[in-house]
């Protein structure tokens, strides 16, 4: 398999196609980052498209030195807090929800908690819910974080474990003594 980097190379050397590879690459996790920050499938894909677009555009500002996955990461979570921040109307997606109420087994009260959770994370601020996304969801290290949003690893700690109280907190509100029997599924 070709690096990322000779790909990058390639690129910047004027082989259009070599981006192709690329995407491929990537897209999944661009695709998954950006639902996490945005919530609506189509407005995911779209972000995703516009972060690669966007990194193809900026590859000569592409430190080789780090990773490009780490470089990438930045860009669809930028690409998404913003578009994010343009749209503030809150929409619901219908196909979504219905399937939701429709699913008849016991995975209904697994995916209405996990949609409790989701819902309490967005009503976080956008810098606590991506780092509670990146943490918890994407499993990415305190120092990859860290590149990504361009803090201290110290301070990416710090940051989740507030994030997280707050979590805690909004639940709490939501739930109110239901939040103990969600934790405990």
């Amino acid at each position: 398999m070709i690096s990322d980097f000779s790909l990058i190379e390639k690129t910047l050397a004027g082989d259009q196609s070599a981006f192709e590879p690329l995407v491929n690459r990537h897209k999944a996790m661009a695709y998954n980052v950006a639902l996490r920050i945005v919530g609506i499938e189509a407005d995911a894909e779209e972000v995703a498209m516009d972060a690669f677009v966007k990194a193809y555009n900026n590859l000569k500002k592409f430190n080789q030195e780090s990773k490009f996955t780490t470089w990438f990461y930045r860009i669809v979570t930028n690409q998404a807090l913003s578009f994010k921040r343009k749209k503030r109307i809150d929409t619901v997606d219908i196909e979504k929800a219905n399937a939701q109420v429709n699913h008849a087994n016991g995975s209904l009260h697994q995916k209405e908690n996990k949609l409790l959770v989701a819902k309490a994370i967005h009503s976080l601020s956008e810098k606590d819910g991506t780092l509670l996304t990146l943490f918890y969801l994407k499993e990415l290290s305190l120092d990859e974080i860290s590149e990504m949003v361009e803090l201290t690893a110290n301070n990416v700690k710090v940051g989740v474990h507030r994030a997280r109280k707050r979590l805690a907190e909004a639940m709490k509100a939501q739930l109110g003594s239901e939040v103990y029997e969600l934790v405990r599924d």
